[in-house]
């Protein structure tokens, strides 16, 4: 079976978090898939908690954390991977592989690579904001609180 390096940045891209471009290359014995998916799981209730104590729970903010981390760390592993050099990913993925099924991925792999990049960034950059936010709000609340 020839493992599709589209296909990987596919699910890195598409379903970011859930390790489902890591199960695709190594199966369910993948250490990293299920690192990812479990911190995904606990990033979003990490979200459930941080909205019902309106933003105000530590164990909700450290728990989303590795929820972004996972999803990051899948859009980083697509990015990693899809600029890697066809002949590379058929040496480490498909090994042994006739001449003619070679990879050839081309231009859609490296869609996948710039929008990777682009949700990347971009999710980065909210969830900086959001956090820095939050800290300052909370050291606004806290210093009214000093001063009553």
């Amino acid at each position: 079976m020839k493992n599709s390096k589209l296909l990987f940045c596919a699910l890195g891209l598409f379903f970011p978090g859930t390790g489902l471009n890591c199960f695709y290359l190594q199966g369910l014995k993948s250490f990293w898939a299920w690192i990812q998916l479990i911190a995904l799981l606990g990033g979003i209730a990490g979200w459930g908690l941080l909205k019902a104590a309106h933003f105000h729970s530590a164990p909700g903010w450290v728990m989303i954390t590795f929820g972004f981390i996972a999803v990051e760390a899948s859009w980083l592993t697509t990015i990693a991977f899809g600029l890697r050099p066809d002949d590379k990913w058929d040496a480490q993925f498909n090994p042994g592989i006739d001449e003619a099924k070679r990879t050839r991925s081309g231009w859609p792999a490296i869609l996948t690579v710039i929008f990777s990049l682009v949700l990347g960034a971009g999710v980065m950059m909210t969830f900086l904001a959001i956090s820095f936010e939050q800290f300052f709000i909370s050291q606004i609340y806290e210093a009214k609180k000093l001063s009553q």
